[in-house]
């Protein structure tokens, strides 16, 4: 069985991604999809718009035949390392391809900026470290000593995209592991990474479908851009936890770990840098909502996406000791399979190259007592009674 992997989040899982996974099937020619899910904290650093069990049935649902997740080390990470963690676990499973969705829609300017900036990666970093050094923040940095190297060449790849940057890290990624999956990409199409709903496309992002709900919108005013299945996954997660994830749902948490713990003890916490942890400190003390205590923190230096990372980690109690301890990922936690699914890892057990875990009671070693920890703290923040739910949800079946 031919399978191509998808690396995702699915916050909520919408039209695109519906899209995504068709194309992704049809240009690879594989008989299944097999999607890694970032679990209950995503890579912008915030919680999950709802939990990774309901985000699992969405994409079975929807056509996707495999859900392993994410662990929170690279869920949360900066993009090399969230791909660095997505492709080791597609590559682990035995696909043969892997598909992103890019702004680019052709591969071979990724391929090009890749032996580019491999041939010139002395080169590359010096002119990285030179921009830091005049105080912008490290993204712009980044693309500043890209674009100084291409000279904005049509061949090249235009890393000044979110999607277009993931897929470059992606290809990089699987370099570096020496994998043999072939890389594909297909158009975006729809609405872009950051746009609202209101550019009145059919396709919309999943951060206009989500500022659209925290507007006011309900959920049936959506179905515009979600399939049936997610609507009636996203009713029954509002049922369960009368909210949806947001950081201004989990700030009044947030807020007291905060102040608990001083900046003394933030500071060791993964991300935090440059006696950022006084200002966090001193802005939780006065905002009271979390909108004012963003504005506060944030700045030139350090974007929003970057600043909710250091809080995402804060807020689990994940350290930099911690984070330099993990290398690669240690196993394949399957949340979910279709009949299909099913059949493959019958057929594959035996060649995938990482224990596969289907029951949280084995998840024993540190990366995986930090995703029943990350689970834990989501599920207080969403206000549940079942913190349990790590162990009472088995693997989700589509038959």
């Amino acid at each position: 069985m031919k399978a191509v992997g998808i690396i995702v989040e699915y916050n909520p899982f919408h039209n695109g991604h519906r899209h995504h996974a068709e194309q992704a099937r049809i240009a690879s020619g594989a008989d299944l999809v097999i999607a890694v899910m970032s679990g209950q904290f995503l890579q912008r650093g915030e919680p999950a718009f709802t939990d990774k069990w309901k985000r699992t049935q969405m994409a079975l649902d929807a056509g996707i035949d495999l859900v392993i997740e994410l662990p929170y080390v690279y869920a949360t990470a900066q993009a090399a390392d969230f791909a660095k963690g997505g492709i080791a676990l597609l590559d682990a499973i035995g696909c043969d391809s892997f598909c992103f969705g890019s702004e680019q829609g052709t591969i071979d300017p990724f391929l090009n900026s890749l032996q580019l900036l491999t041939e010139q990666s002395d080169n590359y970093q010096q002119l990285i470290h030179d921009a830091i050094q005049t105080g912008i923040s490290y993204p712009k940095a980044l693309n500043n000593s890209y674009l100084t190297l291409t000279g904005k060449q049509p061949n090249f790849a235009n890393l000044t995209q979110p999607n277009n940057i993931l897929g470059f890290h992606y290809l990089e990624a699987a370099q570096n592991l020496g994998s043999s999956m072939k890389p594909l990409t297909i158009q975006r199409i729809g609405a872009n990474y950051h746009d609202s709903i209101e550019t009145g496309l059919p396709i919309a992002s999943a951060t206009g479908i989500r500022e659209a709900f925290f507007k006011g919108d309900s959920v049936d005013e959506l179905s515009t851009y979600m399939p049936e299945s997610s609507i009636a996954l996203l009713k029954k997660a509002q049922d369960e936890y009368s909210c949806f994830g947001s950081w201004e749902q989990f700030y009044p948490l947030l807020r007291f770990t905060i102040l608990r713990s001083g900046p003394e003890q933030i500071k060791h916490c993964a991300e935090v840098i440059e006696g950022i942890e006084n200002l966090i400190y001193q802005s939780a003390k006065t905002a009271d909502n979390f909108e004012s205590f963003i504005s506060l923190v944030k700045s030139k230096r350090f974007t929003r996406t970057r600043i909710q990372r250091m809080l995402t980690h804060i807020y689990t109690g994940f350290t930099w000791s911690m984070l330099r301890s993990f290398d690669s990922p240690t196993y394949v936690r399957l949340l979910g399979m279709s009949n299909s699914g099913k059949h493959y890892l019958n057929h594959k057990k035996k060649n995938i190259t990482l224990p596969l875990i289907s029951r949280a009671a084995d998840l024993g070693d540190p990366m995986g007592k930090l995703d029943i920890h990350a689970t834990t703290m989501y599920l207080q923040g969403m206000g549940s009674v079942h913190l349990k739910k790590e162990f009472t949800t088995p693997p989700i079946y589509r038959g």
